[in-house]
């Protein structure tokens, strides 16, 4: 299992378009992709999930990677983050 915690900087936080986005890229992988905020969590590849969370410009957030391509999805998704996020 790899993680990551990443504080998002995009002013309107995780909103509709990165969300879709997000999802995408997550479905890309056999690895399970589960976002952690706030005691919720939610599967990357779910949109609404994702987008239940909330989360806001300025909050940190904790991805956790897990499967038989993990290594791969954590590099992925950590450059998601940081590219779109």
């Amino acid at each position: 299992m790899k993680k990551f915690s990443y504080t998002v900087t995009d002013e309107v936080g995780i909103h509709a378009r990165p969300a879709g986005l997000l999802v995408k890229e997550a479905k890309k992988y056999a690895s399970r992709i589960v976002i952690h905020k706030d005691g919720k969590t939610a599967e990357a590849g779910k949109l609404m999930a994702v987008m239940g969370l909330g989360v806001k410009c300025g909050q940190t957030v904790e991805v956790e990677i897990s499967g038989d391509d993990e290594e791969t999805a954590y590099e992925a998704v950590r450059e998601f983050f940081e590219k779109n996020l």
